[in-house]
């Protein structure tokens, strides 16, 4: 009896390691280093901002030195070209790899791929193109998460859940949101919420946080927050018509973005050479070039958007917008003109390839198109006291739309303002612009560049059906859990259970049990380390 009750303390003790207290600590290791090297990242690529408005404004005064500027445009988009040539995962937006990789689609060479990103989306910076810090942040996070669970030797289940820590972390530190870090984890990189992930994702995120604030701490330095110029009240119920007029133009501007991106990259990949290689080049090549442009024309199209999104803040009503103008033409055409750039420059970089981030320029769109909208609905009578929260309108029910996220788009909104003011109507804005992406049956952005990805990486190719029979442990992961609670492989799917005599097709509220043996069937391009996961969720 006593001997039992030993052995159950143990099984006990071991699974309390294995189920949290393991996935505490390497989240906060993942933390501390993904937070270290993002927080670096984001350091250069504020100095990068600044760097390239000073440089853009000098060349605007002194035309003369616009064929050397495009002379080194030129050199630093092969340099990015032959980048992306040794690390072909760092091309594009670096959310969707990251999501790959922590569901299992993608396997990082982790050291390779965080240098080659953070080397070219810092050169990108300082070149004055329209690229946001927040998806390269992501991307770093992630393959940092990968490095520390391949120096730590963790196994392969362990790795996704610190690749999720590293990713959420990058997001996290870049756009000053742990929230909606964490949310992201669940809404867009898993598509689901499991105990596990949430543990090692909050870790990560917390410890990445604190390390972020320490290198500001020792440097002398402060958090920027683009929202300090907004001030918010709460919102009238008769002025919820503009809402919902908001979030149906944001809801059809997102599908034009959706659509146009994708028309943009059917036109790049007509261009085609003897060599493959040379094609991703011109591509990048031909993207940086029209970036320049687009920056030369309007300084509120380049970076990110931070700049941009805190120009547009109002303090409540009691000031204009403070935006650059182009051209010396007023306010209002002023912002239509960076919205239509912005629009063009962000497609273009879906298109080509070149490494960047669209997350913060997406969310910069819709601030310029909520401030454009302010003009009508203060025309139609709307108090100027509400204009902030109409340009945090637009900025959600966009970011919806297009990346298909609303949890992380309401979570964001009000950790960005610090206010639950705005939670109502960005619930009814999110909601529309959600519903106009399902009426048009539109993907998240992410999701289909993810699918991409994995077509031109042959990952589909180099698929093979695998069937796997195994038994559930006591003290397992999978052991008293639901078939659809449990992390799996990815593309694994149980088939059957035999429990005892009895054999169960099974539900996705099946609750799996100690002696069960599962039949497991999964399409997978490296069948061992499927069977290592699934060992690991079974014991």
């Amino acid at each position: 009896m006593e001997k039992s009750r030993n052995q159950k303390w143990k099984r006990f003790r071991e699974t309390v390691y294995r189920n949290a207290l393991q996935l505490i600590l390497v989240g906060s290791v993942t933390g501390v280093f993904a937070g270290a090297v993002t927080t670096f990242f984001n350091i250069l690529a504020e100095k990068g901002e600044e760097f390239s408005q000073g440089v853009y404004a000098f060349v605007r005064s002194n035309l003369a030195l616009i064929p050397l500027l495009f002379l080194v445009l030129l050199l630093g988009a092969f340099l990015i070209g032959v980048a992306v040539r040794i690390s072909d995962a760092i091309r594009g937006c670096g959310i969707p790899q990251a999501e790959g990789a922590t569901r299992g689609l993608i396997r990082f060479r982790w050291f390779r791929d965080a240098t080659a990103n953070f080397a070219t989306c810092v050169l990108s910076i300082f070149m004055g193109l329209s690229i946001g810090a927040e998806g390269p942040s992501a991307f770093i996070g992630a393959c940092v998460g990968d490095g520390v669970a391949t120096t730590l030797k963790r196994n392969e289940m362990i790795k996704r859940y610190q690749i999720t820590g590293g990713a959420c972390t990058g997001l996290a530190v870049a756009s000053n949101a742990p929230l909606t870090g964490i949310i992201f984890a669940f809404e867009e990189a898993h598509k689901r919420f499991t105990p596990e992930v949430f543990i090692c994702a909050f870790s990560s995120v917390v410890f990445g946080m604190f390390t972020r604030s320490l290198i500001y701490f020792l440097l002398g330095m402060q958090v920027h927050n683009a929202f300090d110029t907004y001030v918010f009240y709460e919102l009238p119920w008769q002025t919820y018509g503009y809402v919902v007029l908001a979030g149906l133009l944001c809801g059809l501007l997102g599908i034009a973005f959706h659509k146009c991106s994708f028309k943009l990259r059917d036109l790049f990949l007509k261009i085609r050479l003897k060599k493959p290689y040379y094609e991703k080049v011109l591509r990048i090549i031909i993207a940086v070039l029209i970036g320049g442009v687009v920056s030369l024309l309007a300084s509120g199209v380049m970076g990110g958007g931070h700049g941009l999104i805190t120009s547009l803040g109002t303090k409540g009503g009691t000031e204009q917008p403070s935006v650059q103008t182009v051209f010396g033409l007023p306010l209002i055409w002023a912002l239509l003109i960076i919205l239509l750039l912005r629009f063009c420059i962000t497609g273009v970089n879906v298109a080509s390839g070149i490494p960047c981030g669209i997350f913060i320029p997406i969310i910069a769109m819709g601030a310029c198109l909520g401030a454009l909208l302010n003009g009508l609905w203060l025309e139609w009578g709307m108090d100027a006291k509400y204009c902030d929260l109409m340009v945090m309108i637009c900025m959600s029910a966009l970011f919806t739309t297009i990346v298909r996220a609303p949890i992380t788009a309401v979570v964001m909104i009000c950790e960005f303002t610090g206010s639950f003011a705005p939670l109502l109507p960005v619930i009814i804005a999110v909601s529309i612009g959600y519903t106009i992406g399902e009426t048009f049956r539109v993907d998240g952005i992410y999701e289909d560049l993810l699918e991409i990805y994995e077509k031109e990486s042959g990952i589909h190719e180099r698929a093979v059906r695998e069937v796997y029979t195994l038994v559930v442990a006591n003290g397992s992961l999978a052991e008293k859990r639901e078939v659809r609670d449990v992390l799996w492989p990815s593309g694994a799917r149980v088939t059957e259970i035999h429990r005892g005599e009895e054999v169960i097709l099974p539900e996705g509220e099946t609750v799996l049990h100690a002696g069960d043996t599962l039949t497991v069937v999964c399409r997978t391009d490296n069948p061992e380390k499927v069977r290592d996961d699934l060992v690991h969720i079974l014991g």
